[in-house]
């Protein structure tokens, strides 16, 4: 089912190629070779051709003439549909034989997946044991920090394990907010950035031990705008954190305010909240951050457990199915694979009409 999945939509990213391509916008690399086979394809026809031709003026002495026996139709003329896709194909096949190549170009192109910005908590609160045995935390190490790790670890291998390509950021914050990772299409760039803040060194060393949740969503939507994707579709922020903060102002803003952003943005925020042994409404923020992350349109994790995390992994990465367009430019970009793929379809299909369907194995 992976394999169908994959050929389908790379035929469909095949078939979006060949209706952006232009050939006016095309530079023959090989044209010379191309257009050597051209004539030796034209002189072998040419050659057969006449050796039939030859070779019938000397029949006739051994032979038997037989009437033709036509039946007129409409349809007769089908019969030839074979020929003319083998004909058809052949100046794809050329095309591809001279090594089309794109010129500087730029082009608008639509995939499946979304911009998610990660923000993993690296407060000093982190430090409390949240126990694990299926995301892999390491060794006899159970704190919170070390789950929020993996469990951002399994979500990003899950989106690179999918059909998506998204372009995901990573942010770091305590009582500040740092971004680590800019938005990437890399995820293996991610991933090795996840494991390096969740090195317990490095955490340990991490200057600032509070929580400030809004802080971090302001960082976040901050780093929307520096990227110009505050207007666009397809946006999503992330949240890792025992929730640990009763804070409901940053640096003169309020929560209502700091949300708002991400709001007119139309940026769920999803939050997984950590904490051992905690169901929902049992930690006092749950109050505060449930209504207000349920305002932009995400959801509020309460996970007790492994299993709670699991499953809001699993949620987050549903719910975040969409497309995002972006502006890619090309600099001779190869484009031979469109045309090769063109003939070869064309000259299976027609091989296919000739040797399986009887109409077109008969005359007239």
């Amino acid at each position: 089912m992976a394999q169908l999945t994959a050929l389908r939509e790379q035929l469909r990213s095949d078939f979006g190629d060949w209706q952006r391509l232009h050939l006016v916008d095309l530079l023959l690399a090989r044209r010379s070779e191309a257009a050597t086979v051209l004539i030796a394809i034209a002189t072998l026809t040419v050659m057969i051709l006449a050796w039939r031709l030859l070779r019938g003026r000397g029949l006739g002495r051994n032979t038997v003439a037989v009437p033709a026996l036509l039946v007129s139709g409409r349809f007769n003329a089908i019969r030839h549909l074979p020929l003319l896709l083998m004909l058809a194909g052949l100046p794809c096949f050329m095309l591809a034989l001279a090594d089309p190549l794109l010129s500087v170009s730029e082009q608008q192109i639509s995939y499946p997946g979304r911009r998610i910005a990660i923000l993993l908590d690296a407060s000093s609160s982190m430090m409390l044991p949240f126990a694990t045995t299926q995301l892999g935390g390491p060794g006899d190490n159970d704190a919170a920090f070390l789950t929020t790790i993996a469990a951002a670890e399994v979500f990003v291998r899950q989106r690179k394990g999918g059909r998506y390509r998204d372009l995901v950021g990573l942010i770091e914050f305590g009582d500040e907010a740092y971004v680590i990772t800019p938005f990437t299409t890399d995820y293996d760039n991610v991933l090795l950035a996840i494991s390096l803040i969740g090195d317990w060194g490095e955490y340990m060393r991490f200057p600032d031990g509070g929580t400030a949740i809004g802080r971090a969503i302001d960082q976040g939507t901050q780093l929307f705008r520096a990227f110009d994707f505050l207007d666009a579709a397809g946006n999503a922020m992330v949240i890792f954190s025992d929730g640990e903060d009763t804070q409901v102002t940053s640096r003169g803003a309020t929560l209502a305010e700091i949300l708002s952003a991400a709001v007119a943005a139309k940026i769920p925020v999803y939050l997984v909240r950590t904490n051992q042994g905690k169901k929902l409404g049992e930690s006092i923020p749950d109050n505060i951050w449930k209504p207000a992350v349920e305002k932009t349109g995400g959801r509020f994790f309460a996970a007790s457990n492994e299993a709670d995390v699991i499953r809001a992994i699993s949620e987050i990465d549903q719910r975040s199915a969409g497309t995002i367009s972006v502006k890619t430019y090309a600099v001779r970009q190869p484009t031979f694979e469109i045309f090769a793929l063109a003939a070869g379809a064309l000259w299976t299909a027609g091989l296919i009409l000739k040797l399986a369907v009887p109409r077109f194995t008969t005359f007239p």
